[in-house]
């Protein structure tokens, strides 16, 4: 593949859904800045060298930097774009960041994940109205011989009510329960024939390579679904839906987290640039429909990790206000560089390990490493 193509193919899709979700997000800092009486100087999509931008008449500076990773609002008192320090000549201007209580600066910095959220929920809703969602009865189309399943004495057209007590509404609910279940015996409460039948299914381990080279250990029982449809939902429901689907998102991010930290799960899943923009364009390639999926968990999964406490961070200065708040003044300018230097450190380090693994899974250090040996 050329250069050209790689370009249309990868780096465009890519730079198109990351610029939109982080204009969100720093667009949800600068409504509520804004809301709060502060003068925002600079709305920045990237880093370094300005590309193109312009002014408004409030004298805000809109643009598009060289870099487009990330993104920031500049306000009124901030040293730097980082907002880690204080401009000690604007600090006393009422229309200045640190100007502001403590409680509107939090509102401020929150605004950012916030935002995040409510556009995945909509684009979410927007998908279940007009495309709906796939849903497939609990049913059995086909039972493998010899599987787990067979084993236990399931059959084709047997409907699953429920496993160990839990009811069971679809297929995709039923593939869940089992994929986090490997070796783990399930009691399988099913309909057959006008009659309820209990078995014991206990799953298989199994190693599934997706379609962008991560290797999950999941549990498998050897069956299919009967049929697959797409149900499509009014405006309330899709809504109430995308607010279930966005908590079951997070919740699963913060689950697959905890589980590398303590060991459970490796860590060649977490991704940098260079997978999302893998992604990005393996996804557009679907179609509509998918980029906007994808663009909904991005912008999920951006402002969840903005919001962990870690200097730097969204989280990081929502922490440090807590502590403000408590003590009823803010840390001392040394205690504050000290901690967003630590934070800078954990940023840094964790994103040289993603874009390690990165690179480790689109093969780059293997070929690196051919051309030396």
């Amino acid at each position: 593949m050329d250069l050209v193509s790689l370009i249309g193919q990868y780096l465009i899709p890519f730079l198109i859904i990351l610029s939109i979700v982080v204009f969100v997000h720093e667009y949800g800092h600068y409504r509520v800045a804004r809301a709060c009486g502060v003068r925002v100087e600079v709305f920045s999509i990237g880093f370094g060298p300005e590309l193109f931008g312009f002014t408004d008449r409030r004298g805000t500076r809109w643009k598009f930097a060289a870099v487009p990773l990330g993104g920031y609002v500049k306000m009124l008192g901030d040293a730097d774009a980082t907002s880690t320090l204080p401009d000690v000549a604007a600090v006393g201007d009422p229309a200045s960041f640190p100007a502001q209580t403590v409680g509107r600066r939090a509102a401020i910095v929150a605004a950012g994940p916030l935002a995040n959220f409510l556009f995945a929920i909509l684009m979410l809703a927007i998908l279940f109205v007009l495309s709906g969602r796939p849903f497939t009865p609990p049913e059995l189309g086909a039972v493998q011989p010899e599987s787990p399943a067979a084993t236990a004495g399931l059959q084709p057209g047997d409907r699953v009510i429920a496993v160990d007590g839990r009811p069971v509404a679809s297929f995709e609910e039923l593939q869940t329960i089992v994929r986090a279940s490997p070796g783990v015996p399930l009691s399988f409460t099913i309909a057959r024939q006008g009659q309820e039948l209990v078995l014991t299914v206990t799953p298989g381990l199994s190693e599934l390579t997706d379609r962008f080279g991560n290797v999950h250990r999941i549990g498998l029982i050897g069956v299919s679904r009967a049929g697959v449809e797409f149900r499509k939902s009014g405006p309330g429901e899709a809504i109430v839906e995308a607010v279930l689907e966005t908590g079951r998102i997070i919740g699963g991010t913060l689950k697959g987290l905890f589980e590398m930290i303590v060991g459970a799960r490796g860590t060649q899943e977490l991704g940098g640039p260079l997978r999302i923009a893998q992604m990005s364009g393996e996804i557009a390639k679907d179609g509509v429909v998918p980029a906007l999926w994808f663009t909904a968990v991005l912008s999920i999964n951006l402002g969840l990790i903005n919001l962990f406490p870690i200097p730097m961070l969204d989280g990081g200065h929502l922490a440090l206000y807590a502590v403000e708040a408590a003590r009823g003044r803010p840390l001392t300018e040394r205690s504050q560089e000290i901690a967003f230097r630590f934070g800078l450190a954990m940023v840094l380090s964790l994103m040289l390990f993603a874009t390690w693994n990165d690179l480790v899974h689109l093969k780059i250090v293997e070929l690196i490493a051919g051309l030396i040996s």
